[in-house]
C-alpha cells in the first residue's frame, strides 16, 4: 500500500471515528449506561491506535529515535491508565468518579514522558551519549513535576478538602504543563526543516488539540455541562488520532529523516556541551526551587496553617531524592570526566610518539635515499671488479692459483652486487604491484640483508625451504620487508641473552604457502599485543612498536594472515600464510617426523 493511501485510509478511520461518536452522543441523552459506557470503550481504544503509529518508529538502528518514539507512546498509555480508572468507576460501579480522587496524578504525569522525549531532540546526528544521565534526568524531571502536583495540588485533597480550590489547581499546573509540552513541540518545528519539520507539525498539531480540548473539558465540567460521551470528546479523541497520524508520517519519512537538518549543522561538541549545561542548569534549578518555595509557604502564603504545614513538609521530603539524583549525575559527570581526561592523555602521548616516530621516519627516509645513492655508485666499481676479474679468470697464460684467486674475487663481487641490489630494491619506495612470487627467493633475499648485521657468533639462522612451492601473487618489497622485521626482532631478542638459532621453513598447507620463523630465544610476553601499535618491549629509543603491526596491514593486503605464539620449548614462533596461486605442482614430499629442520644456512 502506498504512503498516499495509507494516510487516506488513516484520515478515513479518523472521520468514521467522529462520526459514530458523535452519532451516539445525539441519539442517547446524558448519562445513560450505553452512552457512558461507549464513551469510555472508545477512549481506552484510541491511545492504543496513537501507540500502534508511534511505536511503528521504534525499530530503527538509532537507539536516540527509538527512545523519542517509545515515551511519546508512554505518555499515551500513562492517559489511558487514567482513562481506565474512569472506566471501572462509571462502567463497572456504575457510579461517577469521586471529586476529590487520588488517581487524577495519572492525568498529571501523562506528560512527563513526553516532555523528556522532547528534550531528546532526535533530529540531531550525534554519537553516543550516556544512557545513564538520560535516565537520571528522566527521574529528576519526573520528581520534580510529582513534587510540584503534590504542592498546589495535594493540600485541598488531605489537609483540608475543598474542592474549588482542588480544581483550580489541578487545572493551573495541567494547563502549565500542557503549555510547556506545546511550546517545546513548537520550537522544535520552527528550528527544523524537510521531514523532521512535517513530523514536529503533526505531533504540535495533536499537542496543541490536546490541550485546547483539556481546557474546554475543563471548563464545560466547572459548569456542569461534562458528561462522559458528550461533544466535548470529540477533540480529546482526535488529538491521539491526530499522534497515530504523526506516528505513521514519520514511519514512511524514515529514510528523509536520515537526511541532515538545519539543526544538524551544528558540531557534535557542540551539541554535547550544550545538552550538558542545559541538563546541568534544569537540576540546579530544580533544587533551588525548594527553598524558595518553602519561602513563599512561610512569608507570602496566607494558607491556613495545617496546608502551610504540609506543603513544608512535602518541601522537606522532595529535598532528599532530589538531592541524591543531583549528587548521583554530579557522580557519573565526574567519572565520566576522570576518563575522557585519562583518554585524552593517552591520545596525546600517543600522538607524540607517532610525531617522534615521524620525524624518526623522516630521517630514515633520508638515510635510506643516501644508503641507496651510494649503494647505486658502488654498482660502478663492481662493475669494473667483475669484469677485469672475468679477464683475469679467463686469461690462459696466467698460473692456475692466479685465476683461481681471481675467480673467487669475481664471486665475491657478484655477491656483493647481489646484496646491492637487494638494498637497493628494498629501500625503493615503489606503488605497491601484485606479481606472482618464489617465496623461497623473496625469503633468502631479506635473510641476506639481515646476515649482514649478524653481530654475535652465537646467534645462527637455519632454514629449510620446500624445493617445489606454488608461486604467491604480491609485493615482492612489501613482503620482503615483512620478512625482514620478523628476521631482525628475532635476531635482536637471541642477541639480548646469549644467542640462539632461527629456524626458518617454508611449506604448502592445503591451498596456502606458509612460513614458519621459530627461535630459541626468550619467547614473547604478551602474543596477543605484538601486533598492535607503539607496542614495544624494546629499550626506549630502539624500538618503536610500528614494525610489526605494518607488517600484519602487509599480509592482509595480501589477503593473508599471520600468527605469533610462544614454542613449548621455549622462543617464539611466526607463522605467515599466504594464498597460493592455484596451478598444477608435483605432490608434496612430506619429511618424516622428527627430521630437523634443515642444513646451517647462515651463521
Amino acid at each position: 500500500m502506498s504512503s498516499s493511501r495509507r494516510i487516506a485510509w488513516l484520515l478515513a478511520v479518523w472521520f468514521v471515528i467522529l462520526a459514530v461518536y458523535a452519532a451516539m452522543s445525539f441519539a442517547f441523552h446524558r448519562g445513560s449506561q450505553p452512552l457512558v459506557t461507549f464513551g469510555n470503550v472508545v477512549q481506552c481504544l484510541v491511545p492504543l491506535l496513537a501507540n500502534a503509529g508511534l511505536l511503528a518508529n521504534a525499530g530503527t538502528p538509532h537507539w536516540r529515535r527509538n527512545l523519542f518514539w517509545m515515551l511519546i507512546a508512554l505518555s499515551c498509555t500513562l492517559w489511558m491508565l487514567g482513562i481506565f480508572q474512569w472506566t471501572y468507576y462509571e462502567v463497572y460501579l456504575h457510579k461517577p468518579l469521586p471529586d476529590l480522587f487520588p488517581g487524577d496524578i495519572v492525568f498529571f504525569l501523562h506528560s512527563i514522558p513526553l516532555m523528556a522525549a522532547l528534550a531528546l531532540r532526535p533530529h540531531r546526528k550525534r554519537g553516543e551519549i550516556q544512557l545513564r544521565f538520560g535516565y537520571l534526568d528522566f527521574v529528576l524531571l519526573l520528581t520534580w513535576w510529582t513534587y510540584l502536583y503534590v504542592f498546589f495540588v495535594l493540600p485541598w485533597m488531605y489537609a483540608i478538602p475543598n474542592l474549588g480550590q482542588y480544581n483550580y489547581n489541578y487545572n493551573l499546573v495541567t494547563n502549565i504543563q500542557n503549555s510547556v509540552v506545546v511550546v517545546g513541540l513548537g520550537i522544535l518545528w520552527l528550528r527544523t526543516s524537510g521531514a523532521w519539520r512535517t513530523v514536529y507539525i503533526n505531533l504540535f498539531g495533536g499537542a496543541t488539540l490536546y490541550m485546547l480540548s483539556s481546557v474546554s473539558i475543563d471548563v464545560a465540567a466547572d459548569e456542569g455541562r461534562y458528561y462522559t460521551g458528550s461533544f466535548y470528546d470529540l477533540p480529546l479523541i482526535s488529538s491521539f488520532l491526530w499522534f497515530a497520524l504523526a506516528g505513521i508520517i514519520a514511519y514512511q519519512s524514515g529514510a528523509q529523516l536520515d537526511a541532515p537538518t538545519g539543526s544538524t549543522q551544528e558540531s557534535d561538541h557542540e551539541n554535547a556541551r550544550g545538552e550538558s549545561v542545559w541538563a546541568t542548569r534544569l537540576a540546579m534549578a530544580a533544587v533551588m526551587s525548594l527553598p524558595i518555595f518553602a519561602i513563599f509557604t512561610l512569608r507570602f502564603s496566607h494558607d491556613n496553617i495545617v496546608v502551610r504545614d504540609f506543603r513544608l513538609m512535602t518541601t522537606l521530603v522532595a529535598a532528599v531524592p532530589l538531592a541524591l539524583l543531583v549528587f548521583l549525575r554530579t557522580h557519573f559527570a565526574d567519572a565520566d570526566r576522570s576518563r575522557l581526561l585519562a583518554q585524552s592523555e593517552q591520545s596525546i602521548e600517543n600522538l607524540q610518539r607517532l610525531q617522534a616516530q615521524l620525524v624518526q621516519s623522516e630521517k630514515l627516509v633520508s638515510l635510506g635515499q643516501l644508503a641507496a645513492g651510494a649503494a647505486h655508485e658502488i654498482n660502478n666499481p663492481l662493475a669494473a671488479i667483475m669484469g677485469y676479474s672475468d679477464l683475469l679468470a679467463d686469461d690462459a697464460t696466467l698460473p692456475e692459483k692466479t685465476r683461481a684467486t681471481a675467480g673467487k674475487i669475481r664471486d665475491q663481487a657478484r655477491r656483493t652486487k647481489t646484496l646491492v641490489g637487494n638494498l637497493l630494491s628494498f629501500a625503493r619506495q615503489v606503488p605497491a604491484e601484485r606479481t606472482l612470487l618464489d617465496i623461497n627467493t623473496v625469503v633468502a633475499n631479506a635473510l641476506q640483508l639481515r646476515a649482514l648485521d649478524l653481530r654475535s657468533s652465537t646467534t645462527r639462522i637455519e632454514t629449510q625451504f620446500e624445493s617445489v612451492l606454488p608461486g604467491v601473487r604480491g609485493d615482492g618489497n612489501q613482503l620482503m620487508q615483512v620478512f625482514f622485521n620478523i628476521i631482525s626482532n628475532a635476531v635482536d631478542a637471541m642477541e639480548a641473552g646469549k644467542g640462539g638459532t632461527l629456524w626458518i621453513k617454508t611449506m604448502r598447507d592445503r591451498g596456502n604457502v606458509v612460513i614458519l620463523f621459530s627461535d630459541s630465544g626468550p619467547g614473547l610476553k604478551e602474543p596477543h599485543r605484538v601486533f598492535d601499535p607503539f607496542y614495544t618491549t624494546k629499550p626506549v629509543g630502539k624500538g618503536t612498536g610500528l614494525g610489526l603491526s605494518i607488517c600484519f596491514g602487509i599480509v592482509q593486503e595480501h589477503a593473508g594472515k599471520v600468527f605469533c605464539y610462544n614454542r613449548q620449548e621455549g622462543g617464539a614462533v611466526f607463522r605467515v600464510e599466504l594464498p597460493a596461486v592455484l596451478a598444477p605442482f608435483p605432490p608434496k614430499d612430506s619429511a618424516p617426523a622428527g627430521v630437523p629442520l634443515g642444513t646451517p644456512k647462515l651463521a
